[in-house]
């Protein structure tokens, strides 16, 4: 007899692909097979008719138009053609601003572009996560071409003042890219009034598959002009040459399209389920911090320090109970403080101490406050045997 399956508890991760989005896929692996590209024939036309669906649904959730929406094979890929297609297309205005808390697949284009010879601006956060608008507009100079925040944090929760920012950059005339892989599953974003240039978009974080995301490129007034960093064939308008995954972009669309119809139904059970789940810890617990913004945050995410108890030692415990987080699941095999953490409460015990426990659109509540008794029994003990 095999072990009970864990109880999933890693949506800022990964997230289930939903049975809706599972269904609607299905037949472009079988039976509408076809290249989209090979418009000559009729295999063809219906799978480019599927993508041309596809599209517009990404565009619709945003409020961009379909010809600005860009088929990635994931959301790191759409922030690097972003970031770097956007520097080596203005290659005249050499200075781009991000901050200290955004996912690698921004950082380390930035600091691809710092060896190019870009000046490379990283702003701080205060203890909440949050990047306060008053720095961005401080940071920007004459040659500013790009600022890059991303609309809420995977790992704290924290969601960022993205409109104003927007506004900001709007003002001056730079650029604004987004990263809003964990934002879309719980909040609606329009890109057009949100002044957002660029945005990009993962499928696995919002109950779609993984391996497919989009890039939003804004083709009104002010432009946003990017160049290619891959090369091939003319798709996706030269700027993703590949041929595109139509099974995954149809899923794409799919979860995108129940995302804005019922994320704000998930996002207050989220919400209430996670206020209950924390205010359990916090009653049973001493020395319990709860990390991030404490009302603008995603409503599945509680990232959680407790005084005397180390992580890793924490989830070893629980495992077979739960699957949780101690850091981002991004982060390389070897153990280091997350540097979202130490942007926010530097080298402490607090920044080493988190973990985040994410449920998602399918938990079950009652299994979440098991889980959260299980924790509390865990956490006095192992702080039993550290004292």
């Amino acid at each position: 007899m095999s072990a009970p399956t864990p109880l999933y508890l890693d949506h800022n991760a990964t997230t289930p692909v939903d049975p809706r989005v599972v269904d609607r896929m299905l037949p472009y692996f079988t039976e509408v097979f076809g290249n989209p590209a090979s418009v000559e024939h009729v295999h063809g036309n219906r799978a480019q008719a599927a993508v041309k669906r596809a599209r517009e649904q990404v565009a619709q959730a945003i409020g961009a138009r379909e010809n600005e929406i860009v088929f990635t094979g994931s959301c790191t890929e759409a922030n690097n053609l972003a970031i770097l297609g956007a520097a080596r297309a203005n290659p005249d205005k050499r200075h781009i601003v991000t901050t200290a808390v955004e996912h690698p697949s921004v950082l380390e284009p930035f600091r691809q572009l710092e060896r190019e010879g870009w000046d490379i601006t990283v702003l701080g956060v205060d203890e909440q996560g949050t990047v306060a608008p008053a720095d961005v507009a401080a940071s920007l100079r004459a040659d500013t071409l790009l600022v890059s925040v991303m609309g809420a944090n995977n790992e704290v929760g924290t969601i960022q003042p993205i409109e104003e920012i927007g506004d900001i950059c709007a003002r001056a005339g730079v650029l604004f890219h987004s990263d809003l892989a964990q934002l879309l599953s719980c909040r609606k974003v329009d890109v057009a009034t949100a002044n957002i240039h660029l945005a990009s978009i993962s499928g696995h974080k919002l109950y779609g598959p993984k391996g497919v995301g989009a890039l939003y490129v804004r083709s009104r007034s002010p432009r946003a002009k990017v160049a290619p960093i891959l090369f091939g064939g003319g798709q996706e308008k030269g700027l993703r040459p590949a041929t595109v995954n139509v099974p995954l972009v149809v899923g794409l669309g799919e979860a995108l399209l129940l995302a804005t119809r019922q994320c704000a139904a998930d996002s207050a059970r989220l919400a209430a389920m996670s206020g209950a789940f924390r205010d359990h810890i916090a009653a049973h617990l001493e020395g319990v911090s709860f990390n991030g913004h404490p009302t603008e945050r995603l409503p599945g995410n509680s990232s959680i320090s407790i005084a005397g108890v180390e992580p890793l030692a924490l989830m070893h415990k629980l495992n077979p109970f739960a699957s949780f987080s101690a850091s981002s699941a991004c982060s390389t095999e070897k153990v280091e403080t997350s540097p979202v953490l130490l942007a926010m409460f530097g080298d402490s015990a607090r920044a080493r101490q988190a973990f985040r426990v994410s449920p998602g659109r399918f938990t079950d509540k009652v299994a979440l406050m098991d889980f959260a008794q299980q924790l509390v029994a865990e956490a006095a003990q192992l702080r039993q045997f550290a004292g």
